[in-house]
Formats: structure tokens, C-alpha cells, sequence
């Protein structure tokens, strides 16, 4: 299970640049995440756009409303289940996520302005469908690689 949260000024990305960044973002943390390209492991990445105001967004102390069109301000945040986050991995999310915004911005690279972090949310503490869920039990659903579904059970003693 994967979220992520993209939070920008209201207009910055349209319908079309949501609908291409649902796809390319999704790709970008589920290729490190399962080890491979895997379409039938999207099902567990869910995105989220959220709009916010100018002047309910600010940068350098100053509103954006106050800073004009200039700022191009954007935080994504990406939560993932535990599993093999080494630091490596979490740097290929972490400019894959940025590289697939650049371009669906249609600009040649990220802006300075656009900060992503990167959560890991402990094993036993997400839920759904009425219950725990644990990435272990995910392991044999035949998405993962042989060698991530080891690194995972490896990083959590399993």
C-alpha cells in the first residue's frame, strides 16, 4: 500500500497533468518498491492532488499570494508500507517521484522549490478492509521479485 500526497497552489497542474502524474507517479515508487514493472501492483498505490489557496501556502516566511507567479511551490509526500527502504532505494523514489513532475510539467528539470518526503509506516500499523495489513502476507501475491520479496523479508526479520 502506497500513498501519495501531492500539494500545490491551486491551478498548478491541470486535469491532464493529474492524469498523467496518476500513472508516472504511481510507476515511480512502485518499480523500487516491488523490484520490477508490475501493472497488477498498482491496485495498492492510491494518489492524492490537493489544491491549496496562495494565501494558504507560503515560502520563505512570505505568502504566495504575496511572492506572485514566481514561486512555484510543491510538496509531495510518498507513504509507504515497511519493508526494503535502504537508502539507496528511497533515493531512487525520491528522483524518480521529482523527474515524473518535471515532465509532466514539461520542464527539463525540477524545480529547487518542489520538496519531497518520504514516510515508512511501521509493520502492524496500516489498515484496511477491516483489519492490519502487513506487507509479508503481500510477499507471494507474485508481484514482487524474488530478490525484493528477500531484501523485504530480510530488512524486517521475518
Amino acid at each position: 500500500m502506497t500513498i501519495i500526497t501531492v500539494n500545490t497552489p491551486t491551478g498548478r497542474l491541470g486535469r491532464e497533468r493529474r492524469r498523467v502524474l496518476a500513472q508516472t507517479l504511481t510507476d515511480a515508487v512502485l518499480v523500487p518498491e516491488v523490484g520490477r514493472f508490475a501493472p497488477a501492483a498498482r491496485v495498492g498505490f492510491q494518489v492524492h492532488f490537493v489544491e491549496r489557496e496562495p494565501d494558504m501556502m507560503a515560502i520563505g516566511g512570505r505568502l504566495l499570494a504575496d511572492v506572485g507567479a514566481d514561486a512555484d511551490v510543491m510538496v509531495i509526500d510518498v507513504t509507504v508500507m515497511d519493508g526494503d527502504w535502504r537508502q539507496e532505494v528511497r533515493t531512487a523514489v525520491i528522483e524518480r517521484v521529482l523527474a515524473a513532475v518535471a515532465d509532466a510539467c514539461d520542464l527539463p528539470h525540477p524545480s529547487p522549490t518542489w520538496w519531497v518526503t518520504f514516510r515508512v509506516v511501521d509493520e502492524g500499523s496500516w489498515g484496511s478492509d477491516g483489519g492490519v495489513l502487513s506487507i509479508l502476507s503481500l510477499l507471494d501475491s507474485g508481484v514482487f521479485t524474488e530478490e525484493k520479496a528477500g531484501a523485504i523479508r530480510a530488512a524486517l526479520d521475518a
